[in-house]
């Protein structure tokens, strides 16, 4: 059986298309989705293009498909429309509905949400990933007294993504540093983020998840080994108690989840 072809189409990055897309396929577990991201479709030129590839794909696998959409300009919007497709477009469905309750009509201008139209913004959400590389797995104190938020874990359980994650999505200065044998042998805090403990979260993970990450690294070592792991992720979360450190465990949680769980935890603020 063909799998169901699902185009995000956007004017811009498509970021948009493929966060709306996604939340609805996400609901439709028992079927297969072809997914194809087509980003900078912003003149009638790529708009035909894009609507021959749709009628390729409505031809080829005789299935109608699912096209998200996220387009401002009215004319581009009109020819992808005149795909073979179940269209389910962003502006479409809200834009409307919020010029009559606002009583004025929407500047139909593309290009501001992920784009750099506010420098400010840019330079806060580019500050604070600079903050974040300068300051991944514990390799600088320098200024650390100006991160938001500290991570602290031990190796592979999730720091540097959900650190980067933070970063660029709210802006946020978020520091990590990882727990060695070293530092969960010692009763107090490791000296580099002792001085910081109220800004410190902590994560914890599944040690048999620990282990599968650790042997695609270092496959066959002491490192990966489930022992090592159990005995690990045992002595940080006694840390984590002992010092009453909040914490979350990242086995099940997708990096968006646990951003929003440490910014809701530790009352962080979006900079932009």
């Amino acid at each position: 059986m063909s799998r169901r072809a699902a185009f995000f189409i956007s004017d811009r990055t498509g970021i948009t298309s493929e966060s709306m897309g996604e939340a609805l396929l996400d609901q439709f577990q028992d079927i297969k989705f072809k997914r194809s991201t087509y980003p900078f479709v912003d003149t009638p030129e790529k708009a035909r293009a894009m609507v021959q590839i749709i009628e390729t794909s409505a031809r080829q696998t005789e299935l109608r498909p699912l096209v998200f959409s996220s387009i401002i300009n009215e004319e581009i919007r009109a020819i992808i429309r005149s795909s073979p497709g179940l269209h389910l477009s962003f502006f479409d469905a809200f834009l409307g509905v919020l010029e009559n309750e606002l009583g004025t009509k929407a500047r139909h201008e593309a290009g501001r949400t992920h784009g750099i139209a506010d420098s400010a913004r840019y330079e806060a959400r580019m500050d604070a990933v600079n903050f974040t590389l300068n300051h991944d797995d514990g390799v600088s104190d320098k200024n650390l007294n100006d991160a938001d938020v500290i991570l602290m874990g031990v190796s592979r359980s999730g720091k540097t993504p959900t650190c980067l994650y933070l970063a660029l999505q709210y802006g946020i200065r978020a520091a990590n540093y990882p727990l060695t044998p070293d530092d969960l042998d010692k009763p107090d805090l490791p000296p580099m983020v002792k001085p910081y403990r109220s800004k410190i979260y902590g994560l914890t993970i599944q040690p048999e998840r620990l282990a599968d990450i650790r042997e695609e690294r270092r496959p066959n070592s002491n490192y990966a080994s489930l022992a090592t792991c159990k005995q690990e992720v045992a002595d940080a979360q006694a840390m984590f108690r002992r010092f009453d450190i909040p914490h979350t465990n990242t086995t099940h949680k997708s990096v968006e989840e646990l951003a929003a769980s440490i910014i809701q935890a530790c009352g962080l603020k979006r900079r932009f």
